[in-house]
């Protein structure tokens, strides 16, 4: 009997194992593909069009129905590429449309090719769903070539759906080819964050114990501490942390990098025009660099009206350009060497109140400015509603984040420029906040997630660790600062502890995540015949310590940086022990 039940037990593990190998083997990869280049001819669709019927269009319009009052066709080039045409439209989502049948356990990555008629014009996809309408990105289409459209969507009930596209501008045709909808369940979804973490976060490092005759060493220990992380995770801070030694203790025992709240905005810097005053900025850098914290600039200037010096809006445009050039020169001057980053003008997607006073090319002329008077500092772009969601038209959508980018460069800005994306979260849309970030790495820039924290609810905590997970996954991804900073009132979004810094559920969800970092899987570990231990490390800062076999005062200690590989197999570390 006991043998019986020992082999069903074995069959019963071999058959989860074989599970587990196939689902390896078989999951679908994640394409990370993006161009935001306008091309005469679409690229074939992604994961060869998925769940799409007639994704390239080349069996006419099977699969396809008109939506709203739109005329629909097939149209084909001289080359002989085949797409569909909606024309004749008369309301945003005359359009075309399929129907599907969509799973609240998956998530599903959308892309498609867009083309109008004539001049250019914003086009969203759109999922009507029985529980209301699900927008899974948008793309500026152009007459003459074609433009990639990427983003995705999760539902929250299964049910029948219906693909369409929408344009507020109805005069223009709606062109579409090589569409795609690929389902991923939630298991896939995580073997491509580990994919990328191993990929991209992490190296494979191999200890080798040696003697003083450099014989290998079986059956040595190795030990490793790990001292600092290399990939930037902060928090903010703001004036409350002065002198409050809890605040500081619970900071400072996790992070090496912030961002300061409001202490180096316009209106705290300067409330009257003439009177500086920096005393609380000066005493937070002395306090981060007291602590060897690296802090990010947040802003120079803000586009909003309603976010400037009380005095400021009321200028005329000559005493605001005067007023604008002293606090940039003022500022930046007071701080240069010091901050590894600067929001030089922040949301100026969103907004335009300097465009409005001293000219179209004003955030233009501004970072070129910046480059100017502290050019070892990064200076960035800074948006909300990038990442964050997909609604069809926002200012600081991915395709208009890099055509403002775009459009700093023909102004004839080339020096240095980053990606700064909010991420104030309601509900994550994990496929679309993917392929966000997908289209902007196409810039070619570095990347930070600048002001991260989701709304109070009942899943505040099980979605940050969702979004984090996320962003720390995505090769593109240089850095992720959390908008935390605590005051007693509370704090903007989402505390990470209460008033006596114990943590709350957020606060234990960045521990959990920072221990994660640290952890070094099979440690202690032996070598082998070879003398050789392997491991994979997170990218960062360790104490190794190599112990013979015959006790610890035969021993060896090294401090090691672990970087990217680079194309190397593994990074060989050599430690001699003398017996």
């Amino acid at each position: 009997m006991a043998k019986k039940l020992l082999l069903n037990s074995c069959l019963v593990l071999s058959f989860i194992i074989n599970l587990i190998f196939e689902f390896r083997v078989h999951a679908v990869p994640y394409d990370h593909t993006f161009t935001h280049e306008c091309l005469a001819k679409p690229l074939k669709p992604q994961y060869n069009g998925g769940i799409v019927t007639n994704s390239e269009l080349n069996e006419k319009l099977k699969g396809w129905a008109k939506f709203g009052n739109a005329n629909i066709a097939h149209g084909e080039s001289n080359d002989g590429n085949k797409y569909i045409i909606a024309s004749k439209r008369k309301q945003s989502f005359d359009s075309f449309s399929q129907n599907f049948l969509l799973e609240k356990n998956k998530l599903y990555t959308f892309s498609a090719w867009l083309q109008v008629s004539h001049g250019k014009a914003d086009i969203s996809a759109i999922f009507k769903t029985k529980n209301g309408y699900r927008n899974a990105g948008s793309v500026v289409a152009r007459k003459g070539c074609w433009s990639m459209l990427k983003g995705g969507l999760a539902v929250n009930v299964s049910g029948p759906a219906k693909l369409y596209f929408e344009s507020n501008n109805t005069k223009v045709d709606i062109w579409a080819d090589s569409i795609s909808l690929q389902p991923f369940t939630h298991q896939e979804w995580k073997s491509h964050q580990d994919h990328n973490i191993h990929k991209f976060r992490k190296s494979s490092v191999k200890f080798q114990a040696v003697d003083q005759h450099n014989q290998p060493i079986p059956n040595a220990t190795v030990s490793l501490k790990h001292r600092r992380h290399s990939f930037p995770f902060g928090v903010a801070i703001n004036k409350n942390i002065i002198g409050n030694s809890a605040y500081q203790n619970w900071f400072t025992s996790r992070f090496k990098y912030t961002v300061f709240e409001n202490e180096l905005k316009w209106y705290a810097n300067e409330v009257q025009r003439g009177v500086e005053d920096y005393s609380i900025s000066d005493a937070l850098v002395k306090f981060a660099q007291s602590n060897r914290v690296s802090i990010r600039g947040h802003n120079v200037f803000w586009d909003n009206e309603s976010d400037q010096p009380s005095w400021v809006p009321g200028l005329s445009s000559n005493d605001l350009r005067a007023a604008a050039e002293q606090r940039i020169k003022s500022v930046m001057n007071r701080y240069k060497g010091q901050l590894f980053h600067w929001d030089v003008v922040n949301e100026n997607l969103h907004w335009s109140f300097f465009e409005s006073k001293l000219g179209a090319n004003a955030s233009t002329v501004f970072y070129e400015m910046a480059s100017g008077i502290d050019g070892e500092t990064t200076p960035f772009l800074n948006e909300y509603n990038t990442i964050e969601q997909s609604s069809g038209g926002d200012a600081a959508a991915p395709s208009l984040y890099l055509a403002k980018i775009e459009q700093m460069r023909e102004e004839g800005y080339n020096g240095h420029l980053g990606i700064g994306l909010q991420g104030h979260f309601s509900d994550p849309n994990l496929p679309y906040i993917r392929a966000a970030i997908d289209q902007l790495a196409s810039a070619d820039l570095p990347i930070w997630i600048t002001e991260l924290d989701v709304k109070s609810g009942p899943n505040q905590a099980t979605y940050l660790e969702q979004i984090i997970r996320e962003l720390h996954s995505h090769w593109a991804v240089d850095g992720i600062i959390i908008w935390s900073a605590w005051s007693p009132q509370g704090c903007y979004r989402m505390c990470l502890t209460d008033n006596n810094f114990n943590n709350l559920e957020t606060g234990n969800v960045v521990d959990k995540i920072i221990h994660e970092w640290a952890h070094i899987a099979d440690l202690p570990g032996t070598t082998d015949s070879n003398g050789v231990f392997g491991a994979s490390l997170f990218h960062g800062e360790y104490e190794v310590k190599i112990s013979h076999p015959k006790g610890g005062e035969y021993s060896s200690f090294q401090k090691i940086s672990v970087l990217p590989n680079e194309g190397v197999q593994d990074m060989a570390i050599r430690f001699e022990i003398d017996i």
